[in-house]
C-alpha cells in the first residue's frame, strides 16, 4: 500500500534547514496579492540591474530550478537518483522573439537530448515549440486558411526544420522527448507539427510524446483521435497527460475575444476527464506509452491501482509519473520508493531568462486550489516528527 503521507520518505533528501527554506518560501507563496507585487518588483530590480540575482537563486530558482545550465543540475540529477528519481531536464527559457534565440534554445535542447543518451537517470527530453520560433507566427498558423507571406513561410519551415532537428537526434539516440502543451491559441498548430514528427520518428518506440491538457474540454476526443490515427499508420504513441498550467489566461482571452471558454467549468470536469483518460490509456498499452504528469494524490493512486488490475509491474516501461521539482515530494519520492516509474521537471537556465518561469510557477502556485496549503501541510509535519 502507497502511503503518501510518509513524509519520511518523501523529504529524506532534504535536510532540516532546507525544509524549513522551503516553508518559508510556500508560506509566501500562499498570498496572491505578495506574489503579484513581488513578481512585479523582481522583474523591475533586474531590469534596472540592481544585484539580487543572489536572493532569487538562493529561494525559488534554488527550490524550483536545477541551475543555470546542465553542469550545474548534476548534483541535483544525483541526488535525485539516489532516491529512484529520474531528472527530466527542462530549459525553461521563456519569451525570446530572436532567430539566433530560437538556434540558441534548439542547440540546447539537443544538448539535453544527448545528455539524456549518456545519463541512465534521465529517462526524457523536452521543449516547447514557442521557444523555437515566433509567438505571432504560431498563432497566426493556428488559424486556418491564412494567407502566409513568403517571409512568414520561410520561418515556418524553419520552426519546423528546429523541431524535427530535435526529434532526429532523438531518434538516432533512442531518447523520448516531449511536447509540451500550450495556450489553445497555439495548440492546433503544435498538435499537427507533433503528429507529424510522430508519423516520421515513432516507427519502433514512442519516441515523441504529445502533452495532452486535460482541463480543456475536447482534449479526451482529441486523444481518443490520436490513438485511433496512430494504431492506423502502425506507429507507437507517446503521451503525456497534465491537467494544464493556463487557466486564468485562457478564459480571460476568451471572454475579450467573445467565443467559447475552452477550459471546463468546474475541476471536478477536469478531474473526471483526466482519470478518464488514465483508464482509457492504460487500456491501449499495446500501442502507446503514457507519463502521467500530476500533482493530484487521487489520479496517481488511481494509475498505480488500475496497473495493479492489469497485473503490470511496478516499473512498466510503458507508465511514468512525473512531477515538477519543488512540489509534491510526497507523491515522487513514495511512489518511486514503491518502485514505480518517476521522474520530476528540473528546470534550468540563466537566473534573468528563467525568471518569467519562476513567476508563472509561483502564480500557479497561488491559483491552484489547494496546492500550497498540501506543500505547507506535509512539510510542517516532517519538521515537526524531525524535532521529535
Amino acid at each position: 500500500m502507497i502511503n503518501l503521507e510518509d513524509t519520511a520518505s518523501a523529504f529524506a533528501y532534504k535536510s532540516k534547514w532546507e525544509l524549513k527554506k522551503a516553508y518559508y518560501l510556500f508560506s509566501v507563496l500562499k498570498y496572491p496579492v505578495i506574489v503579484k507585487i513581488g513578481s512585479s518588483l523582481a522583474r523591475f530590480i533586474l531590469a534596472i540591474k540592481l544585484p539580487i540575482k543572489k536572493v532569487i537563486k538562493k529561494t525559488i530558482f534554488q527550490q524550483f530550478c536545477g541551475g543555470e545550465n546542465i553542469e550545474d543540475c548534476e548534483n541535483r540529477i544525483s541526488q535525485l537518483a539516489k532516491y529512484g528519481v529520474g531528472t527530466i531536464l527542462d530549459y525553461s527559457v521563456e519569451g525570446q522573439e530572436s532567430i539566433d534565440d530560437f538556434e540558441k534554445n534548439k542547440n540546447e535542447i539537443i544538448q539535453t537530448v544527448l545528455k539524456a543518451s549518456s545519463c541512465d537517470n534521465i529517462p526524457f527530453s523536452v521543449f516547447k515549440v514557442t521557444g523555437l520560433g515566433k509567438t505571432s507566427l504560431i498563432r497566426k498558423l493556428n488559424q486556418k486558411d491564412i494567407e502566409l507571406s513568403s517571409n512568414e513561410k520561410k520561418e515556418k519551415d524553419e520552426l519546423i526544420s528546429r523541431v524535427n532537428q530535435i526529434c532526429k537526434v532523438a531518434y538516432e539516440n533512442n531518447i523520448s522527448v516531449f511536447i509540451d502543451a500550450e495556450d489553445s491559441w497555439f495548440q492546433d498548430f503544435i498538435d499537427e507539427v507533433a503528429e507529424e514528427m510522430i508519423k516520421k520518428y515513432n516507427l519502433k518506440m514512442p519516441i515523441v510524446y504529445n502533452t495532452i491538457q486535460l482541463y480543456r474540454h475536447d482534449r479526451i476526443q482529441y486523444m481518443k483521435n490520436l490513438i485511433d490515427k496512430c494504431k492506423k499508420l502502425e506507429v507507437y504513441l507517446g503521451l503525456k497527460l497534465v491537467r494544464g498550467a493556463y487557466m486564468e489566461k485562457e478564459r480571460e482571452v476568451a471572454a475579450s475575444l467573445g467565443y467559447q471558454d475552452p477550459i471546463h467549468k468546474s475541476k471536478k470536469d477536469t478531474d473526471n476527464d483526466y482519470d478518464s483518460a488514465l483508464r482509457y490509456c492504460v487500456e491501449h498499452l499495446d500501442c502507446i506509452s503514457v507519463c502521467a504528469g500530476s500533482h493530484n494524490e487521487k489520479s496517481s493512486i488511481l494509475l498505480s491501482d488500475l496497473m495493479k488490475e492489469k497485473n503490470l509491474k511496478n516499473n512498466d516501461k510503458r507508465i511514468y509519473f512525473a512531477q515538477l521539482l519543488g512540489m509534491s515530494d510526497h507523491i515522487s519520492f513514495n511512489l518511486a520508493k514503491h518502485g514505480y516509474n518517476v521522474a520530476k521537471y528540473v528546470p534550468y537556465g540563466p537566473i534573468k531568462e528563467v525568471l518569467p518561469y519562476l513567476i508563472r510557477r509561483a502564480e500557479e502556485n497561488t491559483s491552484v486550489s489547494g496546492q500550497t496549503g498540501r506543500e505547507l501541510t506535509l512539510i510542517k509535519k516532517e519538521i515537526r516528527r524531525r524535532s521529535v
